[in-house]
C-alpha cells in the first residue's frame, strides 16, 4: 500500500471508530447501516459530491456547510452528521469512501457476518 493510501486509511479508520462506537452506544446501528448505504449512493451518482469532498479550493467552513445541509436533508444520524462536520473542520473529508467502506465492514462484523 502506498503512503498516501496509508494515511487515508489510518484517518478513515479512526473516524470510523470513533462514529461506530458512538453510534453502538446510542442503539443507532441500523440507522447508521442505512446512512452509510445512502450516503455511498450520493457519492456514486453525485459529481458534485465528489468534488466538494475533494476541492482544496472549498473553506473548511464551506465543506461544513455543505456537509451540515447534507446531514439534514439526508436526515443522518447525530453520529454520521456531527462526524461529517468534524471531518470537514480537519479537511478530512477526502477520506469519505474509505470511511463508509470501514463503517460497512465494522457494521458487519459486529453482526457477526
Amino acid at each position: 500500500m502506498s503512503e498516501p493510501a496509508s494515511i487515508s486509511s489510518g484517518i478513515a479508520e479512526r473516524y470510523a471508530t470513533a462514529i461506530f462506537e458512538i453510534a453502538k452506544e446510542s442503539k443507532s446501528l441500523p440507522k447508521l447501516e442505512s446512512n452509510i448505504a445512502d450516503l455511498a449512493a450520493a457519492l456514486d451518482s453525485s459529481e458534485e459530491l465528489r468534488e466538494v469532498i475533494a476541492s482544496p479550493v472549498l473553506s473548511r467552513a464551506e465543506q461544513g456547510k455543505v456537509m451540515a445541509a447534507l446531514a439534514k436533508k439526508m436526515k443522518l444520524e447525530p453520529a454520521m452528521g456531527n462526524g461529517l462536520a468534524v471531518m470537514a473542520e480537519k479537511r478530512r473529508l477526502f477520506v469519505l469512501p474509505q470511511l463508509l467502506t470501514r463503517l460497512s465492514d465494522m457494521i458487519a462484523e459486529d453482526k457477526g457476518e
